[in-house]
């Protein structure tokens, strides 16, 4: 956004929230994708710095803008009572959600627009790749610890910012549709990634039977457990703040376990094409399981741990079976840099869910330390 365009929101937004001191400077800030990110930095009256992320919320993929923000607003205090009672900084261990002038978790400006602050975690970073065994550790760990500090909230409070979001069955229908109505005419070019997907529609059943039975308990999930979405502190390098709290909704924790194996065990990129580098690394596989064990401090079931696996094979299958239907739908949904990305992003979740196939006994065998 040019010059101009900061210093209107400057004007026109800022001095809605209630901050500490005077706006000194709008920045863009990070790489995200989904929402307009700005970093405020205020200058309070005795010269201290004091700053703050401000965010225009996507109103294209949340439609409901409220219920997302009392999903926040709720967690993050439920999150901070925790957090003082066990002796730990609030305001680095989770977000801190900065009210309106009005009392509000969020502002609507005259175009509509909603707007939303939060507090700046200082001395704090995070990591887009994962550089070594001990990073995908301490992720872990902050992911459990955030599942942990959350056991006791009531999950069915929540709203669902995205309907079905990985409802695994109801995914595996809309990509049955999406491959009967072939929109595009590229059916016939894809047809054993198709075949590979209904091949496995049994799996797609497991965690969504096992949370309406009740094998397993309905919690608090994040649903978009990425390396990036933990702040690490400067000075030790280990997790202190889950952030990106815009999916937090109810679920089951094997989501947010196998999306992270999903993403950060795989040995190449999302949309790699030489199928030969694409695998799960099982040293990086076991690092991460004992991290969210322990994160989780006791919190997890026996039929949870032992469903693990099959959490990030589902996880897998999933986001391959969406990259793919989105192929077929022609790019709707995914963003998409180059011809045919989306089918390679779907080859390379397939490949890593076969992957998992040949090593499932040594996955098993891994999880099975921790029961």
């Amino acid at each position: 956004m040019r010059e101009a365009g900061l210093e209107k929101i400057k004007e026109n937004i800022c001095n809605q929230f209630q901050i500490e001191g005077k706006v000194e400077k709008l920045i863009r800030f990070g790489n995200g994708h989904i929402n307009d990110t700005y970093q405020m930095i205020c200058r309070r009256g005795n010269g201290e710095i004091r700053r703050y992320i401000l965010q225009r919320m996507n109103d294209e993929i949340f439609k409901n803008p409220a219920e997302l923000m009392e999903n926040i607003a709720n967690v993050t205090a439920f999150l901070r009572r925790k957090i003082v009672e066990r002796g730990g900084d609030a305001e680095r261990e989770t977000l801190t959600v900065i009210r309106t002038v009005d009392e509000n978790n969020f502002y609507t400006d005259k175009n509509g627009e909603n707007w939303r602050l939060f507090l700046f975690i200082e001395n704090a970073f995070c990591l887009e790749t994962v550089r070594n065994p001990e990073d995908f550790y301490n992720s872990a760990v902050a992911f459990g610890n955030f599942q942990r500090l959350l056991a006791e909230y009531p999950a069915d409070t929540l709203h669902e910012t995205i309907r079905n979001f990985h409802n695994t069955v109801s995914r595996f229908s809309d990509f049955e549709k999406a491959v009967e109505e072939d929109i595009c005419g590229r059916k016939k070019e894809v047809e054993p990634e198709i075949r590979f997907v209904l091949e496995r529609e049994a799996d797609c059943h497991v965690i969504c039977d096992a949370l309406k039975s009740g094998r397993i308990p309905l919690r608090v999930t994040h649903n978009d457990t990425k390396l990036n979405n933990i702040m690490m502190d400067s000075l030790t390098g280990k997790g202190i703040c889950v952030i990106d709290l815009d999916t937090v909704m109810p679920g089951s924790a094997l989501y947010d376990y196998g999306d992270s194996i999903r993403f950060g065990a795989s040995t190449a990129l999302e949309d790699e094409r030489n199928l030969d580098l694409v695998s799960c690394d099982l040293e990086l596989f076991e690092a991460y399981t004992k991290g969210y064990i322990e994160g989780c401090g006791g919190h997890l079931t026996k039929e949870e741990i032992r469903l693990l696996p099959m959490g990030a094979k589902i996880m897998t299958l999933e986001c391959g079976m969406r990259f793919l239907a989105d192929y077929l739908q022609n790019d709707i949904y995914y963003k998409i840099h180059r011809d045919r990305q989306n089918l390679d992003r779907a080859r390379t979740q397939f490949k890593l869910v076969a992957d998992m196939e040949s090593k499932w006994e040594r996955m098993n065998a891994i999880v099975s330390r921790y029961l």
